[in-house]
């Protein structure tokens, strides 16, 4: 048992610190230096830097962004360990997942080497999904695209993304320790957005264009 708590231990410490490589501060800040989070809404992410910076670099934020959500949730399949009977009693691989999702979505939220500001969690939630099971990324990509490309709010798809995930994760597993992690990650993504929320609901939120405009993105 100290083992197995042993390994959740390193899970959580590899994903966190994986989570910390937040490609638009990475590239703005040391690339281009020229902060990403001193434009626009002043958040981490993709839509912002985008929005501010444009060009080919934007292939370099999502990259980073994928990889690192994908390089964690691969350390909790291969670090958790097979089966372990009289404890969950059944294969421990998914639980690792999610396990190291969580945490690289809070690397990616508020990584430590960054000041706690970090982006939203939308890309690298989403290949973490992805990594997961196809059925739920199915429910959570699904949606968040037909409600961008229909509204070109990304943060309405983006809502769509954090509040399906816990519904996706409890219809594919039906187990309650994988929906009390998917609520926390889903509900992490809602928190992160609640601006935007406010803007969706007063009707002033921006809408994406794929034409750059400098300084104006609050996504």
């Amino acid at each position: 048992m100290t083992e197995f708590f042993f390994r959740v231990a390193v899970i959580a410490v590899a994903a966190y610190f994986l989570g910390c490589f937040n490609g638009a501060v990475i590239v703005s800040k040391y690339i281009l230096r020229d902060d990403v989070r001193s434009h626009g809404s002043g958040n981490a992410g993709l839509t912002n830097f985008y929005r501010t910076f444009g060009g080919p670099l934007t292939a370099v934020v999502i990259l980073t962004d994928v990889l690192k959500a994908v390089l964690a949730v691969w350390v909790g399949m291969f670090v958790i360990g097979g089966y372990a009977p009289g404890f969950w009693g059944e294969d421990l691989v998914v639980y690792g997942m999610y396990w190291a999702g969580l945490f690289c979505l809070l690397g990616h939220m508020f990584p430590c080497m960054f000041h706690f500001r970090g982006g939203k969690g939308i890309l690298s939630g989403g290949a973490i999904a992805i990594m997961i099971d196809w059925r739920v990324a199915l429910v959570v990509w699904g949606g968040f695209l037909i409600l961008a490309v229909a509204t070109k709010y990304v943060s309405l798809g983006s809502c769509w993304a954090g509040a399906s995930f816990p519904f996706a994760t409890w219809f594919v597993f039906a187990d309650p320790i994988l929906l009390v992690l998917a609520v926390i990650m889903g509900g992490l993504i809602l928190w992160k957005h609640r601006a935007n929320i406010k803007r969706l609901l007063a009707g002033n939120e921006s809408k994406f264009s794929l034409h750059k405009k400098k300084g104006v993105d609050k996504a």
